[in-house]
């Protein structure tokens, strides 16, 4: 088992730069989350820290937000269990729960039951959500879906629920592949799990990829996804804060794809694109 750092950040004012300095934290590969009342706990595996990248982050000699930290090692850490303390199911506009086993079924249209492997932090929850509620007004009847960097393939799951054909989700951790064959066992649907990235993508073609990643991998697989797309399909993309739009939506325009449609909960956005 890996062993991670803890980095335990103060962050004053906490809102909304909690949020915003998780999102840069992705960027640099930490992969797990806990709030607390005056900050954050932040994880990253020990071997992929680099004191350089996290000086590199700006937020750090903000003017407008004041920030300190201390980290530890800690081997061996059971994420089973801190996930299990720190998440709570999510509930998508009254339509859609994603939970865990042990929580209490919430008796909505759509049930998803999930169990990381990973912890499951707090902007995974508003990315989730926003993508989520996004699918929900698509049709995926019959369709033929990609989910890229699917994670827990929660939302593989969905687009199986909602009346997709063949769906295909791949991640590149070997632990979110495992994760999603019992993640897809659990709910009764039938995925095609594989470990890659946008690379190991062929001549396969999809009417619709969700890819719920961050803002630089997007922009790099962005060409790659809509080589992939048929005509008409659609990306719906996640994992961004509000600042990366411009960014995103530049890549997009350049691969003549059409914002059909832009959500934003607290400072996480997802976006709606069709070729």
């Amino acid at each position: 088992m890996n062993s991670y750092l803890e980095f335990n950040f103060n962050i004053s004012p906490l809102q909304p730069w909690n949020e915003i300095l998780m999102a840069e934290l992705i960027e640099i590969g930490f992969d797990s989350f806990t709030e607390e009342h005056d900050g954050i706990l932040a994880y990253i595996q020990k071997e992929l820290f680099s004191e350089e990248e996290l000086q590199g982050i700006h937020l750090l000699q903000s003017d407008e937000v004041k920030i300190s930290y201390t980290f530890q090692e800690m081997p061996n850490i059971n994420w089973n269990e801190e996930w299990e303390k720190n998440f709570d199911p999510i509930n998508v506009e009254n339509q859609v729960s994603i939970r865990a086993e042990f929580h209490e079924n919430q008796n909505l249209p759509h049930e998803i039951i999930i169990q990381p492997k990973m912890s499951f932090g707090t902007g995974h929850h508003a990315t989730t959500y926003l993508m989520i509620q996004q699918m929900l007004d698509m049709d995926f009847e019959n369709k033929t879906v990609l989910d890229m960097g699917c994670g827990t393939s929660v939302l593989a799951i969905f687009a199986k629920q909602k009346g997709a054909g063949k769906t295909v989700a791949i991640d590149i951790d070997e632990w979110s592949v495992e994760n999603s064959k019992e993640n897809a066992a659990r709910n009764n649907v039938e995925l095609e799990i594989s470990q890659g990235t946008a690379d190991n993508l062929g001549q396969e073609n999809f009417d619709i990829i969700l890819a719920n990643i961050n803002r630089n991998i997007l922009i790099s697989d962005i060409p790659t996804y809509v080589s992939v797309l048929n005509n008409g399909g659609q990306l719906l993309l996640s994992g961004l804060c509000f600042f990366d739009v411009d960014d995103i939506l530049e890549v997009c325009t350049a691969e003549k794809l059409t914002l059909k449609r832009k959500l934003q909960r607290e400072e996480w956005v997802s976006l709606l694109l069709e070729k």
